[in-house]
């Protein structure tokens, strides 16, 4: 008998740094038996690699998929960019544990904060659970293209036990209510939640613009909440940090970090959390970078968690444009992208739109950027390609010209806004700084308004291999044993005998990334961003062949990763 499956011929970069080299790849099952020279006779299938990558499944460490898991088995666009494990419940966001009647409240807190819509989480999902074991149970029952991790999340279970109120800055929860919380954390780790996580972000707020529970609270809270962890030793810690005060610049960030390297210590378990440049706060990202670097000298163990590209606001003919508040664009929301597109190519309604904007303020526009079709989905920007920048170069207007491309692409042009990360070189600073690991593709959330699920395929064909801050084998180890081993994977993440076979056949040279579309596909026909990559011509999951040329075979074998 032969094996199950052979990729054979390709260059094997194995995750952990070594160096690259030619073997081919056995799988039996859902393990790799060998890597080396291979007898591919007999295979039940054989997927050629040469001249290709053969790497591991790439770990994804920030998605907000936990409702999207519900409807999308191929939890997509994650999928299209070689990813093959997902942790959910970021940002304290989860859906359990959960009251009887409570689905509604944290589905509107998950679309207030993360942009997923409150009806299509509540028609996608099933809600037939009340403890966060049971929320793991259902999605373990659910058919799955990649594995999938979960957070239990802080604002679940102070929803849970305070109610509402927990929202309130004033409010301060009860030695009985704090103990309450721990013991439903216990519960979610020994479930198999891979960790506990917090929202401290003044970002984050309910539908009715308080801040979700958590946000104000005294750390000292966080201590005893979080107790199960060091006390089981089981567990990583994760946070979306408030790093600024209300005014949105002026900073905390030594307050903040100070109860973070803490609550590492006192727990001894490993803490990550959102760190990304913000202009309005200068170099604050440096700080944080030093911060995390002493306070792992004296028993912490933080790893900031960073991501290799501008997170932008995305504009769409399809969704939401540069033009919706203006008078003479409000007829047209009600139609479909072809009905726009054919009212924008009327040359007086382009006559009105350009003349409305002309009256407002325009600002923006030498900090937004269009990307075409024909040059795929660019990020890395200079002064001179700004719509305000292009726009003076052609005699236009902003809006004039930003029509005229929508026009010239047939509506597939999509403006994008960078509103963290603008700065690469800080990009550069924090993505070469030992201390931190890559993270923040935010997969599932901002449906129609972020698309950075595709950061893999970025890194890889930006910073690798056209600038060459990292080689392959760095590159490679970033996005799979750096991340599998933060939440305890020791057998993904790597190409070894033994391991799980979660893997990617790579064409370096072919990655490239088309623009992000909007597709109807969540319950309800509500939108959303997608993005698929040239490039990663096979993945696979778990020992099955799951994608060929992003195409699904039909392979549904992902699995539940309980911690």
């Amino acid at each position: 008998m032969g094996h199950d499956l052979v990729i054979r011929g390709g260059t094997v970069v194995d995750g952990t740094g070594g160096p690259a080299v030619r073997a081919d790849v056995a799988i039996d099952g859902d393990r790799i038996v060998a890597v080396g020279d291979v007898d591919a006779s007999g295979a039940a299938e054989v997927i050629e690699a040469d001249g290709r990558l053969v790497t591991p499944g790439f770990v994804d460490l920030h998605s907000h998929l936990d409702a999207q898991i519900g409807w999308d088995p191929l939890m997509s666009s994650s999928c299209w960019h070689g990813v093959t494990s997902v942790v959910m419940g970021n940002c304290g966001m989860t859906f359990a544990p959960l009251r009887p009647g409570q689905a509604e409240t944290l589905a509107n807190m998950m679309e207030s904060v993360e942009d997923i819509p409150a009806s299509a989480i509540l028609q996608g999902l099933d809600w037939n659970w009340e403890t966060y074991g049971q929320y793991l149970d259902a999605v373990d029952a659910m058919p799955k293209g990649i594995n999938s991790a979960g957070y239990v999340g802080d604002v679940a279970v102070r929803t849970y036990v305070c109610g509402e109120a927990a929202c309130d800055e004033e409010f301060v929860a009860s030695p009985e209510q704090l103990a309450e919380m721990a013991r439903l954390v216990e519960e979610g780790l020994r479930a198999g939640a891979v960790g506990y996580s917090i929202s401290r972000s003044l970002t984050h707020r309910v539908p009715d613009g308080r801040w979700v529970p958590g946000t104000w609270s005294d750390p000292e809270e966080f201590f005893t909440i979080a107790e199960p962890l060091g006390r089981l030793g089981k567990g990583v810690l994760d946070c979306a940090p408030r790093y600024n005060e209300t005014d949105g610049s002026t900073s905390r960030v030594d307050e903040e970090m100070a109860w973070i390297a803490e609550l590492s210590r006192r727990t001894g378990r490993p803490f990550t959390f959102n760190l990304a440049q913000m202009q309005s706060l200068g170099d604050h990202y440096r700080r944080v970078v030093d911060l995390s670097t002493q306070a792992n000298e004296t028993g912490a163990q933080l790893r900031p968690q960073t991501t290799p590209r501008s997170i932008g606001i995305l504009f769409s003919l399809a969704a939401n444009t540069l033009v919706d508040n203006l008078p003479s664009f409000a007829p047209l929301k009600q139609l479909d992208a072809a009905g726009r597109l054919a009212a924008i190519r009327d040359p007086q309604v382009r006559e009105r739109l350009v003349a409305e904007a002309a009256t407002q303020p325009g600002d923006a526009y030498g900090r937004m950027f269009l990307m075409e079709p024909d040059a795929g989905a660019v990020y890395r920007y200079g002064p001179d390609d700004s719509i305000a920048a292009q726009a003076a170069a052609h005699g236009m207007s902003p809006i004039a010209w930003y029509l005229d491309v929508l026009d010239r692409t047939d509506g597939a042009a999509v403006a994008n806004w960078p509103v963290l990360n603008q700065d690469f070189d800080a990009i550069e600073e924090l993505m070469t700084s030992p201390v931190t690991v890559m993270g923040l593709a935010d997969a599932g959330a901002h449906a129609t308004q972020i698309m950075d699920a595709s950061q893999p395929t970025f890194f890889l064909s930006h910073w690798v291999r056209d600038r060459g801050l990292f080689g392959i084998e760095e590159g490679i180890r970033r996005v799979t044993s750096d991340t599998a081993s933060l939440i305890g994977l020791t057998d993904r993440g790597v190409v070894r005998v033994g391991a799980f076979a979660d893997l990617n056949v790579v064409d370096l040279d072919g990655l490239r990334l088309p623009l992000p579309e909007i597709a109807h596909d969540f319950p309800g026909g509500s939108p959303r961003f997608v993005q698929r990559a040239e490039g990663i011509d096979h993945t696979v999951v778990n020992g099955r062949h799951f994608l060929d040329h992003g195409e699904h075979t039909g392979a549904l074998a992902g699995r539940l990763l309980r911690g």
